[in-house]
């Protein structure tokens, strides 16, 4: 099969997989588009009994050979008298048009639902495999770029299933219709009028193809103006204290100028499609008008079979201009629908290994083992040999950028090591279950991420179910209790995005509630208290030396002050353990943290 062809094909059917769990609604309405047509054309019948019988009251004259039940049926017409006939096409009609009506109703409502129901579902699933998605994929990736695959993408399908997909068939069941009406009516001349459709479908698969280029630029675009937005919203303070606002607002008019380049050139292609196929469609319709208008006046076929013919012709007209507005709304979901799947087809590469077991507890604790990682071409971590024993306390140092929040990230396995082994009781960690291996451990970041929820919801994050004195009493500890109680709503209040609403302080402290809760065997601190006044921060840190007690914990930190009692000290620079040992054996070494510690007490 030519290569364009099998990707046409393809096209189709990777975007109606989408509805496979909803084929029996989709069957009803394809039902119900069958029947509709079939009283479209029922209707456009109408014509030949009106205009011959009631109108001129002459025979019903059909110059080709019919099936014998039509022949029946026009002889009991031809038969009628004028008056019983009228009145006969009044009821019938009435019934006619308020079943066609129906039928079109439910045919457009189940396809909406189906459109709806496909929209839901695809969300769903682009929200799960974001959620199974490792990190690295995200750090690629930009969040403003995600979200426009979830709802701007997401809205072109849905726009095609409940649009596009009813158009096509409907559509293509009117053409089929009309004509079988005008084979039966004069085949001789069915033939001509036919073999337009070729030339009609011409510019709907010329423009199509360009269509899908300018929907994917278009659909980028969209991409880069929602990441833009999601950048200069979330990062308004920045924007304010730089006095930013003019270059944001030029940067957002040349994104959006840009975008409407785009969307009107597809706007023009689109439009263009309507004019042209109508054009070539009205050229055949005048031609064939010229060729049956010497039948009727030859009296070879009776004026209302000319009108049915000539009607049905010219109806064939409208369902290929919305074929052509269909095309259009096709080539952007095919576009939408690629980008789509590349999301759903990625595998992550952080995942539970087919033997994987459940992790049931720490015993001994946690060695890194000639360890190596690199992100894309550089190495961060060089060859790391470390054991932090089960109730070690284990404090990271080391400049910015030498690899400590790298290697605390490799032990929930946020990253796997490119060589080496990171093992906690003497197995690898890439052998257990990640949520088991996930649940043993806490973390408290330097960048406090808390959520548009209540206080409570917020603290009981990493412990659902959690009872409200258990939540209260992880706050205390914490030191967070009582501006909550000063809070509007104390425990209930929303604290808008990222805890927009609280102080940087106040933030950090519920995030150490919420790693007080769940109450984990291992933690990880990385700069948990960089946020807090100094009051506060002795007073967290007495809570901290509370909760570590008999648990591993892993502090990363740059104020030194705060890793004198550390079991263990490690120096961490350019990748590799520079020095370890305890605050009193690395100040008398004399080496990086001697320098380091002098500078924080010299400034």
């Amino acid at each position: 099969m030519p290569k364009n062809k099998r990707f046409f094909f393809q096209d189709y059917r990777d975007l109606f997989q989408f509805t496979r769990p909803h084929l029996r609604i989709l069957s009803f309405a394809v039902v119900c588009m069958v029947i509709s047509t079939i009283f479209d054309g029922v209707s456009m019948g109408m014509i030949v009994p009106f205009s011959d019988k009631i109108l001129s009251n002459s025979k019903i004259v059909v110059p080709t050979k019919l099936p014998a039940f039509l022949e029946d049926f026009i002889a009991k017409i031809n038969a009628m008298s004028q008056l019983d006939l009228l009145y006969s096409m009044a009821v019938f009609l009435a019934v006619l048009f308020f079943l066609k009506g129906l039928f079109t109703f439910l045919q457009s409502s189940l396809m909406s639902d189906v459109g709806q129901r496909v929209m839901r579902d695809i969300r769903a699933r682009l929200y799960a495999k974001f959620q199974s998605l490792d990190l690295e994929y995200f750090s690629r990736k930009r969040s403003g770029e995600l979200i426009s695959r979830i709802t701007n993408d997401v809205a072109m399908v849905e726009n095609a299933v409940s649009y596009g997909f009813t158009d096509l068939v409907y559509q293509t069941l009117q053409i089929i219709l009309f004509s079988i009406i005008i084979i039966f009516v004069y085949w001789r001349l069915a033939f001509f009028a036919l073999i337009m459709i070729p030339f009609i479908s011409i510019p709907i698969v010329m423009v199509g193809k360009k269509l899908r280029k300018l929907s994917r630029s278009t659909q980028e675009k969209m991409a880069d103006i929602n990441s833009l937005l999601y950048e200069t919203i979330s990062g308004v303070r920045i924007v304010r204290a730089f006095g930013a606002e003019n270059y944001e607002v030029d940067k957002f008019k040349h994104q959006n100028q840009d975008y409407y380049k785009l969307n009107m050139k597809s706007i023009r292609r689109t439009l263009a499609l309507g004019p042209s196929t109508e054009f070539f469609g009205a050229i055949g319709g005048v031609l064939i008008l010229l060729y049956i208008g010497r039948q009727v006046v030859d009296g070879v076929l009776s004026f209302g079979i000319f009108g049915l013919f000539l009607g049905s012709v010219m109806m064939m007209i409208r369902p290929f201009k919305k074929l052509s507005a269909v095309s259009a709304i096709m080539q952007k979901a095919f576009a939408a629908s690629t980008r789509i799947y590349e999301v759903l087809e990625v595998e992550p590469k952080i995942k539970d290994d087919a033997r994987s077991w459940d992790l049931a507890g720490i015993k001994d604790g946690v060695e890194f083992k000639g360890l190596w990682f690199k992100y894309e071409e550089a190495d961060v971590l060089k060859g790391i040999n470390l054991k932090c024993r089960r109730g070690d306390i284990l404090a990271i140092v080391g400049p910015s950028g030498a690899g400590k929040s790298t290697l605390v990230d490799l032990i929930p396995r946020f990253y796997d090591p490119q060589k080496g082994a990171l093992l906690i009781d003497g197995r690898d960690i890439r052998s257990f279950n990640i949520k088991s291996l996930r649940r043993h451990i806490g973390m408290v970041t330097q960048e406090t991420i808390l959520f548009n929820d209540s206080v409570k919801d917020n603290i009981a994050y990493g412990k659902r179910g959690a009872s409200y004195d258990e939540i209260v009493d992880a706050a205390k500890k914490a030191f967070a209790h009582e501006f909550i109680l000063n809070l509007p709503n104390g425990y209930d209040t929303f604290i808008g995005d990222r805890g927009v609403k609280l102080s940087g302080g106040e933030r950090q402290r519920l995030a150490i509630a919420r790693a007080i809760l769940k109450n984990p065997p291992i933690l990880i601190l990385d700069e948990a208290t960089s946020q807090l006044d100094t009051q506060s921060e002795r007073l967290v840190q007495e809570a901290l030396n509370s909760l570590i007690q008999g648990r591993t914990v892993f502090v990363i930190a740059h104020r030194l002050s705060t890793v004198k009692h550390a079991s263990k000290i490690v120096v961490i620079n350019d990748g590799i353990i520079a020095e370890e040992g305890s605050h009193e054996e690395l100040l008398a070494l004399g080496g990086l943290y001697k320098r380091l510690y002098d500078i924080q007490f010299q400034s």
